[in-house]
């Protein structure tokens, strides 16, 4: 199998997993607007949820995988799977010792963590002593995920990538049954979520072992550090990596602190206009950069640059024939989508109206979001961790002063708008910068699909608009109504797109429908 159909088999695999994950993520904020709605108790759970959840990916997500990947994929493909195995312990290892300290300074510092990141909230009383308590309930989620991060990492240079993206789904069905049935136990139900957290994490690392067996991978404890060249490499990568990682989260954490000084629900709107914007960039474009890194790490570890170019021009071209459907999906169907699932219970008009507003700003960033990511992945697979921190920084300064100027006149669509505008920024930055790393990757290859698909976007937009117009979306019911109509709307928009790619002839459209056959052969 070539590489591009490695990448793109690796995608959909990952992606059908994690389709499964981000409707169970639907359906757990649906639970929550219900039960909850959008005011006190779900900016204190968002907000809270931000610090375990942000430096999940700081730790986790982020700057270890990128730093233990392309290593472990040398040592597994040039040294072999002994020396891949005691790699793996030791990282494990380090990594249980590091995460250790880590949630016992998080819980004991949590009262000045919450006030830092939630300072606006000292304005409503006990606003912030909520989030600090559930805060603390939630904060050893960190340790169990960054663990599951490594464990994916291993799992995904052997080949397997299945069941770590489906992992996710059990974190949601967790908080799911959690919030249903535990509310009644507590004094405030948001309590109950928070346990859901924790509960699903764990579920979601055990989970792994199986899996892990079946490669043989049988992990064993091995505090032997000293000395070993592999673990010092990772660690040299990682530092690097992790700055890049803390200042990308500190954009969320700034947008957030931003948002607590605006009226009450404005924390929440953002929160659920991005978790839908994250429901494509979930099922795809993590995907694909997780699908992609392992495979560019050997080509690079083959000095095989004609073949990471290749690979960086195609995965590109895949990101932007399926971000850019969604783009308009996302900005036509948001007040429908948010109607239909979310209005009614604690969910009023208003917090539908503000909610989709969110989303329409968060959309266009989709695209650059996607091509980021792509970049900082063929950076992580060249072992240059660098030059992420720095676009990064600058990433940030346009984020924090858009933000700041944004919100003095638009609330918090300021905020959403900046956050996009700063996405944009930053793709653009790593994407020149590679660019001059590894030579043209702007080809043939990439322009000529992307021009097909823009009239088959228009062409779905249109159908799409005139379907959404038979039903008056801010009236509350109609569920049966509703649901016909936004499923034939979006049946429809996928159709007309997919045959206007067929008949314009966009091989990569072609290659992933038989992919999903399965006929497709070297």
């Amino acid at each position: 199998m070539t590489e591009k159909k490695k990448i793109a088999a690796a995608t959909m695999v990952m992606a059908s997993a994690t389709s499964l994950s981000r409707v169970a993520g639907l359906i757990r904020d649906v639970v929550v607007a219900r039960l909850f709605g959008a005011g006190m108790m779900t900016d204190a759970f968002f907000m809270a949820f931000t610090i375990p959840n942000l430096l999940r990916r700081f730790f986790g997500e982020g700057s270890l995988t990128a730093a233990f990947v392309p290593t472990f994929s040398e040592v597994f493909h040039q040294r072999g799977e002994k020396e891949a195995q005691q790699l793996a312990n030791r990282c494990v290892s380090l990594l249980l010792l590091i995460m250790l300290v880590v949630v016992s300074l998080g819980v004991l510092l949590s009262p000045w963590i919450v006030q830092g990141i939630g300072y606006g909230f000292g304005q409503i009383e006990g606003k912030l002593q909520l989030t600090n308590q559930l805060n603390r309930i939630m904060f050893p989620y960190i340790g169990l995920v960054s663990v599951l991060a490594l464990l994916t990492g291993i799992l995904n240079v052997r080949g397997h990538f299945f069941v770590p993206s489906l992992s996710p789904l059990f974190l949601n069905l967790a908080m799911i049954l959690s919030a249903l049935t535990m509310g009644h136990l507590f004094e405030q139900p948001i309590y109950a979520l928070a346990v859901g957290v924790l509960l699903g994490g764990i579920v979601q690392l055990l989970m792994q072992f199986p899996v892990l067996c079946r490669y043989r991978i049988r992990l064993r404890l091995d505090f032997n550090f000293r000395g070993d060249p592999h673990l010092r490499k990772i660690m040299t990568l990682m530092l690097p990596g992790i700055a890049g990682v803390a200042i990308y989260q500190i954009n969320v954490i700034v947008t957030r602190l931003l948002a607590s000084f605006l009226p009450e629900g404005s924390v929440s709107y953002l929160y659920y206009g991005q978790r839908l914007f994250e429901f494509p960039q979930g099922i795809f474009i993590v995907a694909l950069a997780q699908a992609a890194l392992p495979m560019m790490s050997r080509q690079v570890a083959e000095d095989d640059h004609v073949g990471l170019s290749q690979s960086l021009t195609f995965a590109m071209t895949l990101i932007t024939l399926f971000t850019l459907p969604a783009i308009v999906g996302l900005i036509i169907c948001a007040k429908p989508i948010y109607s239909l699932f979310f209005l009614g219970g604690e969910f009023d008009l208003v917090a539908l109206e503000n909610t989709a507003m969110a989303l329409i700003c968060y959309a266009p960033g989709l695209i650059f979001v996607g091509y980021s990511r792509i970049a900082a992945q063929t950076f992580y697979a060249l072992k240059d961790t660098r030059t992420p921190v720095h676009v990064s920084f600058w990433t940030l300064l346009v984020n924090l002063i858009l933000g700041l100027v944004l919100m003095q006149f638009y609330g918090f669509v300021g905020l959403a708008i900046a956050l996009t505008v700063a996405s944009m920024f930053n793709a653009l930055m790593l994407l020149v910068l590679l660019q001059r790393r590894v030579g043209s990757f702007f080809q043939k290859a990439l322009y000529v699909p992307i021009l097909k698909v823009i009239p088959a976007c228009l062409l779905m937009a249109l159908a799409v608009s005139y379907l959404l117009n038979t039903v008056d979306w801010l009236q509350d019911g109609l569920l049966l109504n509703k649901s016909l109509v936004l499923s034939a709307a979006v049946v429809v928009g996928a159709l007309i797109y997919l045959g206007c790619c067929y008949l314009f002839k966009v091989d990569e459209i072609r290659q992933g429908w038989q992919l999903l056959r399965g006929r497709c052969r070297d």
